[in-house]
């Protein structure tokens, strides 16, 4: 059976991961086509991943490129936009997070996705396609630790990337610490629990590069949340961690709890040497989450030969979003923010 023939948009970081997935470790899709504003990633498509078609347009790959299927890793203001574009052209469509930035534009694409049930839409929240936190939800759901009365979740990137990303967010339009980082762990809340948020209270510091408020980011961020049925959760996103990308998640229930990842440990060595007894950490997340991203995608591949739905919905896009904007306006004005009811 041929793969489906996608096209890519997108080549930075992420970009590069999935692209390097897709032609390595799923056979059921192949990039034919790559969409990049900047000359050396279209170099490294065809260069690194045999992908010959080039495009420095998004429409044009989409109008002219023999595909199927497109995958969208570009700057999430752009999303909305490509996602209706690629809807409207019959293209499947996976989106990595956020769904938008702008409440409007993503129930606008909501409603643009619902309407062609025909064409599969999956939205990259990798996390739930990962080993352990699948299995983490499986506990939860068979009620070995009870119903669940607090969630706390710490998403740290490591250290040695904040100075990069400090050029990133005076340039971006990202959308700040809590759309662009905490929504990853925003997501897992509603997952494990199966509830929305009614109210957030957020916080956030610039120790190490201050100048990160006059672009209206935050180096690290808290949030404290109440759901409708009012469990809590408890997020930490930061920047700055100096000994690797920090992701941790633990679940308190009335029978028990859990922990996910407590230490962010690279593997099973443990080193023994003049430093003492130690572990070495994750680096970054494609490390991390190297078998999640490729889990992800051939799930997207599958949905499109089976005719399937994902999991990851629009709907999810859409609730995370709104929480995520409702932690930056509380840590904007410094006040108790309650989300609306639908």
């Amino acid at each position: 059976m041929e793969p489906i023939k996608a096209g890519i948009v997108g080549l930075g970081r992420l970009g590069k991961v999935h692209a390097s997935n897709v032609q390595n470790y799923i056979k059921d899709l192949e990039l034919v086509a790559a969409c990049s504003v900047v000359p050396e990633e279209l170099k490294f498509a065809k260069e690194s991943l045999g992908i010959q078609k080039g495009y420095e347009s998004f429409e044009k790959m989409v109008d002219e490129a023999e595909i199927d299927a497109v995958i969208i890793v570009s700057p999430s203001s752009l999303h909305t936009k490509q996602i209706e574009y690629a809807f409207a052209a019959g293209k499947h469509v996976f989106c990595e997070k956020p769904l938008g930035v702008s409440l409007p534009e993503i129930e606008q694409v909501k409603k643009v996705i619902e309407a062609r049930p025909e064409q599969v839409f999956m939205l990259g929240f990798m996390r739930r396609f990962d080993e352990s936190y699948r299995y983490a939800k499986e506990i939860v759901e068979s009620g070995e630790i009870g119903k669940v009365t607090l969630v706390r979740c710490y998403g740290i990137d490591p250290s040695s990337g904040l100075e990069s990303f400090v050029k990133f967010a005076k340039n971006s339009s990202s959308g700040g610490l809590f759309i662009d980082m905490a929504i990853h762990d925003i997501d897992l809340v509603r997952w494990f629990t199966g509830e929305e948020v009614k109210q957030v209270w957020a916080i956030g510091n610039n120790f190490a590069y201050p100048e990160l408020a006059e672009y209206g980011d935050t180096e690290t961020g808290a949030a404290l949340m109440k759901l409708k049925n009012d469990a809590i959760a408890i997020l930490v996103s930061g920047r700055n961690a100096n000994h690797g990308y920090h992701v941790e998640t633990e679940i308190m229930g009335t029978k028990g709890m859990l922990r996910v990842a407590q230490e962010p440990e690279k593997n099973l060595v443990t080193i023994f040497d003049d430093k003492g007894v130690r572990r070495p950490c994750s680096e970054h997340f494609p490390e991390r989450f190297k078998q999640a991203f490729i889990n992800e995608l051939t799930e997207f591949a599958r949905c499109i030969r089976e005719g399937d739905k994902p999991d990851v919905t629009a709907k999810d896009g859409l609730e995370s979003t709104k929480i995520a904007l409702a932690c930056t306006k509380s840590f904007e004005t410094g006040e108790l923010v309650a989300l609306e009811d639908e």
